[in-house]
Parts: structure tokens; sequence; C-alpha cells
């Protein structure tokens, strides 16, 4: 069963160019073809994500799949509709920055404390929530830019509190592996610091 998240992770990347496509060759305002391309997206999401942890097939592949199906379909969403909507520019940049931040931050926790960053809290799960709902309303409805920026600041000012959130979880596992005594089990004391910082996060 370990493959199969990975099998649909793997589809939910595939299914990047096909995007762009629905949506540059759709000349209506309303890209339904698009709109379809993204809701089997952030089906397959919740899918790969719920037979990993239903059957226990969760893998060191798949977790570097899943976020990187996620982070590259949304990505490409956005530069999409930012292409049409050339005020949401500003948008694609902070996106691209928190991103990076992020990558940075995980890459740190891996190397010096040796762990791996937090799943996504309640914060994190809301804003894409969030997000996938306002890029759907862009596509779907004859909304003026001034809306659509309105819409597009909710949802990137829910990501940066986000971010906030797991850079005090980055903080606080930091800190829980400095004062960890260098032992045998260390792994295991490490990923109890992680699991009781996420418990203190909201």
């Amino acid at each position: 069963m370990k493959i199969v998240p990975n099998i649909i992770s793997i589809f939910r990347i595939c299914l990047v160019p096909v995007f762009v496509i629905a949506y540059f060759t759709d000349d209506s305002d309303i890209k339904y073809y698009a709109i379809l391309v993204y809701f089997i997206a952030g089906l397959s999401d919740f899918l790969d994500g719920f037979i990993a942890r239903r059957f226990n097939a969760q893998s060191k592949l798949g977790k570097l799949l899943d976020p990187l199906g996620d982070k590259l379909m949304t990505f490409t969403v956005l530069i999409c509709i930012t292409i049409t909507r050339p005020i949401l520019l500003w948008a694609v940049l902070v996106f691209f920055v928190k991103e990076i931040l992020m990558g940075i931050g995980g890459l740190v926790l891996h190397k010096k404390a040796h762990v791996e960053l937090p799943p996504a809290n309640i914060l994190g799960k809301v804003s894409t929530i969030v997000f996938y709902a306002v890029c759907i309303a862009m596509m779907l409805f004859r909304i003026s830019d001034e809306v659509a920026v309105i819409l597009t600041s909710v949802a990137i000012c829910l990501a940066l509190i986000a971010l906030a959130g797991y850079i005090i979880s980055y903080i606080r596992i930091m800190k829980a592996r400095l004062k960890t005594p260098i032992e045998n089990g260390e792994n295991e004391c490490n990923q109890q610091s992680v699991q009781d910082v996420n418990e203190t996060l909201p």
C-alpha cells in the first residue's frame, strides 16, 4: 500500500501542465476545465493523505512528493491567474518568499536538529482551504480586480499567520533540541519534542 499514495502524488504533479493547458485554451472568463483539473488535484491531495494515514502507508518518498505536488499546483494556479490579472503579481512574490522560508526552516531542522518540519497545524490547513476557495472563485466568477485583490489579501494574510506559527514551532523545537542530551535514543527524544511542540500550537 505504501506505493499507492506516491502514485497519487505523482498523478497530481502530472496535473500541473494539464491545468496550464486547460486554463489558457479556454478563452472565456470562466475556466471550467481548469477548475475541474484543480478540483481533481485537491481531491487527490486529500486521498493520498487519507490512504497514507489509514493504512500506515507513509514513506520518505511520499513525504517529499506530497508537498511537492501541492506547492507546484498552488504556485502554478497563482501564476496563471496573475498572468490574466497582473495586479496580483505581489501575491506570487509573497507566496514564493513564504515557501522559500519554510524550505530553509525545514532544511535547518533536518540538518541541525535531525527532525522533520512539523505537519501542518490548523492555521496552515485553514489557509490552504481559503486559498483554494479564492482561486476557484476567481476562475468561476467574473469578479473585479479590486475584489480579487481583497480575496487574495485575505488568503495571503492567513498564510502568513500560519507561517508565524511554523516559526514559533521551529524556535521551540530548536530550543528543545539544544536541551536534549546526545544519546543513542536522540531521534526518539527529538520526535517526542516535536510532538510536544505541536500539541502547544493552535
